[in-house]
């Protein structure tokens, strides 16, 4: 399942979340953005537990994190090959 996480950092801290989250091994991709948001991540897991996990083990322990969206992808849509 993926999940995208939008991500506001404390001013000045963006380079350092960045830093802490990009090698995690659930972040297949990480991006500094302009506007509201600091940090967009496309995040890979398992199920909803394993992104209650992250959410709270990870994202709940960066203290530089103020704030956060969580957006999980839906398979509304897609076709089956």
């Amino acid at each position: 399942m993926e999940a995208i996480i939008l991500v506001v950092s404390r001013p000045g801290t963006e380079e350092k979340v960045y830093e802490k989250l990009k090698d995690h091994p659930n972040v297949k991709e990480i991006y500094r953005v302009y506007g509201e948001y600091d940090l967009i991540l496309r995040v890979e897991v398992n199920d909803i537990e394993e992104l209650d996990k992250f959410h709270d083990g990870v994202l709940r322990q960066t203290r530089e994190i103020e704030l956060t969206e969580t957006l999980i992808a839906s398979t509304y849509g897609l076709k089956e090959d």
